[in-house]
């Protein structure tokens, strides 16, 4: 019992340190987003209904280097940007599933075939996933809502009519004072940047780390639990075919796991007889899906949103699970499966540190919340 309560113990303290540094980078990134993004110009490029918005939060995360506990943060910052909810989504599946480190670390294991297949299956799953939840999205938006903002549109307009004009009148004089006014101006603007990014990472590493940080730490002891427990030799035996791509569905969804971290896993998988679609699916749900993620989706974006996320990640991995063994089986496909080493990699100190840094900022911002 004790011997088991270590090797937990010790799979939690290395997904922490694994984590650490990209959720740090994630709260930054969501503070910047906070900070520096116009809200009306991130409504304008992901807060429409319409299915374009959902394609290019798509393509905007998949290049971007954050990992599945990374992104949580920085979608939600989309989120609080004015993204809609679709878009939301699009951005949160495809930003872990692939990306430029995970591309080339799947060449150099996989071979290219796998490096070209998944990229694009990643992005077709966050498309799918932010699509099925933009449909639920058209739903809730009934008409007599509709009706009641255009009310209110008509009368803010109305409102501000006379406001216009006043504007109008006023113009810009120009003085010798000039260039004293542009002194102040570029003062002031100083000023305002530090303001805004202030008021960002407060955001990000006060009340957005605050919403998350219990569903992170509950992902990363559920996956640490399965690490622990469930033997890589167990998944291996269950081959090829429709039903060991569910299994690697069902166990990678709740997993915490890293692209980069799971292509070392696939080709292990590979090596020991797992179908190359199969491998896939593990690929693509386990990047994108872990017990915290879900939890911050049913509470941000409500529970169908969840359903609708999961099924769009889970039926397009399927699908493009078993795209890929009939490829591979009828078009002579090779796929190299090299040894992998499986030892984990060596802790460098910033991991550490950032593992250390963000127990603090954790503490710090429940101990903020807690004193208000």
């Amino acid at each position: 019992m004790q011997q088991s309560i270590m090797n937990f113990l010790e799979q939690f303290w290395a997904l922490w340190l694994e984590s650490s540094p990209w959720l740090l980078l994630g709260l930054l990134v969501a503070g910047f987003l906070k900070a520096f993004i116009p809200q009306a110009w991130m409504q304008q490029q992901l807060g429409g209904k319409g299915r374009w918005s959902v394609i290019k939060a798509a393509f905007i995360g998949a290049p971007l280097p954050l990992c599945s506990c990374g992104v949580v943060p920085a979608a939600l910052g989309l989120r609080q940007a004015g993204a809609s909810k679709g878009s939301t989504v699009s951005f949160l599946v495809a930003t872990p599933e692939t990306g430029p480190d995970s591309v080339s670390l799947s060449y150099a294991l996989l071979g290219p075939f796998m490096a070209i297949i998944r990229p694009i299956a990643a992005i077709s799953s966050a498309i799918v996933a932010g699509l099925l939840v933009r449909s639920e999205e058209v739903i809730e938006a009934s008409p007599q809502n509709q009706d009641d903002e255009a009310v209110k549109s008509e009368s803010l307009t109305k409102s501000s009519s006379c406001c216009d004009s006043a504007k109008k009148v006023i113009e810009p004089t120009t003085s010798c004072c000039s260039s004293k006014n542009t002194e102040k101006d570029s003062v002031v603007e100083d000023e305002s940047i530090r303001h805004k990014l202030s008021e960002g990472l407060s955001f990000s590493f006060g009340k957005l780390l605050t919403d998350i940080a219990g569903w992170l730490l509950l992902g990363i002891s559920f996956a640490a639990i399965v690490q622990a427990f469930v033997p890589q030799s167990w998944l291996a035996e269950w081959g090829s075919g429709v039903l060991a791509m569910v299994v690697m569905a069902v166990i990678g969804v709740p997993m915490y796991i890293c692209a980069s971290a799971s292509t070392p896993i696939a080709a292990g998988l590979l090596l020991a007889g797992v179908s190359p679609g199969a491998v896939l699916v593990f690929m693509l749900a386990g990047p994108a899906t872990n017990i915290g993620t879900l939890g911050i989706i049913k509470k941000e974006l409500g529970k169908q949103s969840l359903f609708a996320y999961l099924i769009g990640v889970i039926a397009t991995a399927l699908m493009f699970g078993v795209m890929t063994d009939f490829i591979v089986q009828n078009f002579t496909v090779t796929i190299p499966i090299r040894t992998v080493e499986m030892a984990h990699h060596a802790v460098s100190w910033w991991e550490h540190a950032s593992a250390l840094i963000l127990i603090a900022v954790i503490l710090n911002a429940y101990w903020r919340e807690k004193s208000r």
